[in-house]
């Protein structure tokens, strides 16, 4: 199986506050992130036949690093990923510790849109995820020319909307801003991703879920997935007939929460590769739950690497967790 995944990377600084009793000094971990988290995940979850395609551009700066980092997974086929001018994209990850969720992101240096001509090299593959990492990755104009390229071959699509649906202020601070053409973005997608603050944010005319549900899904889309946090996610399939299934899948728990971040990267990654093997949406939707609710556990990309095998079964992860913290 060959899968490419598109979506910017980007330098993670991450403000963790204090845990309740501490000294109230919040942590501070600086690590990659973005699209990183996308392949890591898939890396971890392939076997040595599977083959991955990563298409993003890198600062010169932090080009070794990162392909460093690709490099330790046998699966990942480099040479889609690009050196480009300026910085990396920087981003500052404020969580609030009481409130669930609740964070403040501020983001700067983004890099350039991905150009159709460094993607469709790479087009010749079993899947393609597009995670708007920035929200700039690519162009509308780009994915067009994305689903025209795949369509014939029906190649799976998987587009999660991410910072898309994100503006940025003149302090850098993301805030949520509607999509006037939100229906073409979703367009003759076979999986649309969305957190439930992106579906609630996403039409000027702020459709509730109900309604919007009903606007979205006749854009041949085939599953429509919202993804709740540690609530679980809710998967809406529809039929060769237009029917419409849902699906509530509740969140699960392997421990203590210790960061979200990169969770709903995760989610997408592992649902996605689920999909093309299972062709099963609720089944992959299920196991992806797991991945992203075994990476809110650890803390940054460098946490997932270190949970990367656990990935493969993430249910397992669930019974090891409950017996080191027994035995400790």
């Amino acid at each position: 199986m060959t899968i490419t995944v598109i979506g910017h990377p980007c330098k993670d600084v991450l403000h963790i506050p204090a845990p309740p009793g501490s000294d109230g000094t919040e942590t501070v971990i600086e690590d990659y992130g973005g699209i990183l988290y996308s392949i890591v995940t898939l890396a971890s979850l392939m076997n040595g036949r599977d083959v991955l395609q990563p298409v993003f551009g890198v600062s010169a700066a932090e080009y070794d690093g990162v392909m460093e980092l690709l490099k330790q997974y046998k699966q990942v086929d480099p040479s889609g990923v690009y050196r480009v001018k300026g910085p990396m994209n920087q981003v500052h990850l404020f969580y609030d510790g009481a409130t669930p969720g609740g964070r403040i992101e501020c983001s700067r240096n983004i890099s350039q849109p991905i150009p159709f001509s460094r993607i469709k090299p790479f087009l010749d593959a079993d899947g393609v995820l597009i995670n708007m990492i920035s929200g700039s990755d690519i162009g509308l104009e780009t994915l067009d020319y994305i689903r025209m390229e795949t369509r014939d071959r029906s190649v799976p699509l998987h587009f999660d909307f991410h910072s898309l649906t994100l503006g940025i202020d003149e302090e850098f601070k993301r805030f949520r801003r509607p999509l006037t053409d939100w229906r073409r973005w979703c367009f003759m997608l076979h999986t649309v991703q969305m957190s439930e603050s992106e579906a609630a944010g996403l039409a000027a005319e702020r459709y509730d879920e109900a309604t919007l549900i009903n606007q979205l899904m006749p854009l041949m889309v085939s599953t429509l997935l919202i993804t709740r946090g540690e609530r679980g996610v809710t998967v809406i399939t529809q039929d060769i007939h237009k029917k419409l299934t849902r699906h509530d899948i509740p969140g699960v728990s392997f421990g203590p929460a210790k960061d979200p971040t990169g969770c709903g990267d995760v989610f997408g990654a592992a649902y996605f590769f689920q999909l093309l093997k299972s062709r099963d949406s609720v089944a992959a939707a299920s196991f992806a739950n797991n991945a992203a609710a075994l990476k809110a556990t650890v803390i940054g990309l460098e946490g997932l690497r270190a949970v990367g095998k656990q990935l493969t079964d993430p249910a397992a992860a669930t019974t090891a967790t409950a017996s080191e913290q027994r035995g400790q």
